[in-house]
């Protein structure tokens, strides 16, 4: 080597750096490797979490991803009573103002506000002086009307009376008699009387106060038996026929057995909905007029499954349905109609007798991807789901 020539050049050119000193280059590129394949390894996995052996064994392929675990319950469908339930409003079988009839003064008032009163009982008098002599006048014309035909009919049969003067007096008589009913009942009206049983609601009159014919006096409720009216949607009509057993809550916390009195023909034009009676027994008058009551009427029977509404899902085309597990291990999607729900859960038809399902993980799996379902009793049913939360959930139908 001249003593011109630079470091790191020979004569044939430049040499190449070397690096034999750093012991750690060799290792570090075995470690980037060893990590690059792992990530690798763990991103084709497919595991959302841990499966166990039977899911092991379910991968689809040597070396695939394998089965997202779901749980799932046994479920077999029962019968259950479908039940129509609509909200209405309790009114009375009658509730009517009574009014004067006769015009005067009030002498009497027989009852009191609220009080519980039969068929005919009085309410209330008007003062009846010029009725009753009316009355008297009206029975002495009577009477003289039927002496004239007395008189007629025995001179006719003497010969010394016409036929037609016996037609008279029958006319007169018959006139007499007409005003001495009218009289009577004119007396009579003076007397205010209950139209029916029931609950004197409101009283209008005070002794000594001046009525005239027509004027409101009273109002009478009757409450035995009560009518809840309600509207049936025109496809709920068919289920429903008069003479059916409902069970009838009102607002004030009572229940009572009612019967389905009367079902509309013709729907209302507005709502499309039919008009609907309950009657309902009311014999002590402890349920008032004008509550709110919710009507329930059984209508039939069919056979559902009852779950938790947790567990209901949406497929692609917007309808309500629920997922299940088929015996080849791959999810199937069943649409559901809901025929009765309470506070513990629903009742839906649409699912096969016997079936599987999915009441963990329905959210993350689609229609015919296969799983490995495994029966929630056996899974720690919170830490599955925490593993779920962590995977975004696969677009339904994909």
């Amino acid at each position: 080597m001249s003593s011109d020539a630079k470091p790191g050049t020979g004569q044939d050119g430049p040499e190449r750096l070397r690096f034999e000193g750093d012991r750690g280059a060799g290792r570090s590129k075995w470690i980037a490797l060893a990590v690059a394949l792992a990530l690798a390894a763990w991103m084709g996995s497919g595991y959302v979490f841990p499966a166990d052996d039977d899911a092991q064994a379910a991968a689809t392929g040597e070396g695939g991803p394998a089965p997202v675990q779901v749980a799932v319950r046994e479920s077999a469908a029962e019968p259950v009573t479908q039940v129509f339930v609509a909200e209405g409003e309790a009114e009375p079988e009658r509730d009517t103002r009574v009014l004067a009839e006769a015009t005067g003064s009030v002498t009497e008032v027989a009852v009191s506000k609220g009080a519980v009163v039969e068929a005919g009982q009085v309410l209330g008098r008007i003062s009846s002086e010029r009725a009753r002599a009316e009355v008297n006048r009206a029975q002495e014309e009577y009477d003289r009307a039927l002496r004239e035909f007395e008189n007629a009919q025995t001179l006719l049969d003497r010969g010394v009376a016409t036929v037609d003067r016996l037609a008279q007096a029958r006319a007169a008589l018959a006139a007499a008699e007409s005003q001495l009913t009218a009289a009577e009942e004119a007396l009579e009206d003076t007397t205010i009387r209950a139209p029916f049983a029931g609950r004197v609601e409101s009283l209008e009159i005070d002794e000594g106060e001046f009525v005239t014919s027509g004027t409101p006096v009273a109002r009478v409720v009757d409450l035995t038996p009560l009518t809840v009216t309600v509207r049936v949607p025109q496809q709920e009509l068919r289920g429903i026929e008069e003479g059916q057993r409902a069970e009838v809550s009102f607002i004030t916390g009572e229940t009572r057995a009612g019967t389905v009195s009367f079902v509309g023909a013709a729907a209302d034009p507005e709502t499309r909905t039919f008009a609907a009676e309950v009657e309902v027994a009311n014999d002590d008058r402890a349920i008032p007029a004008g509550i709110s009551a919710q009507v329930r009427i059984p209508r039939g029977e069919v056979e559902a499954h009852f779950l938790s509404p947790a567990i209901l899902s949406l497929d692609p085309a917007g309808r309500l349905g629920i997922k299940t597990v088929t015996a080849e291990n791959t999810v199937e999607f069943h649409p559901v109609e809901i025929v009765r729900a309470g506070t513990e859960g629903i009742w839906v038809t649409g699912l096969p007798d016997q079936a599987r399902i999915i009441t963990v993980g329905q959210g993350f799996v689609s229609a015919g991807e296969a799983v490995a379902p495994r029966p929630e009793a056996e899974l720690d049913l919170g830490q599955m789901r925490d593993r779920l939360l962590e995977t975004p959930p696969a677009p339904e139908g994909e």
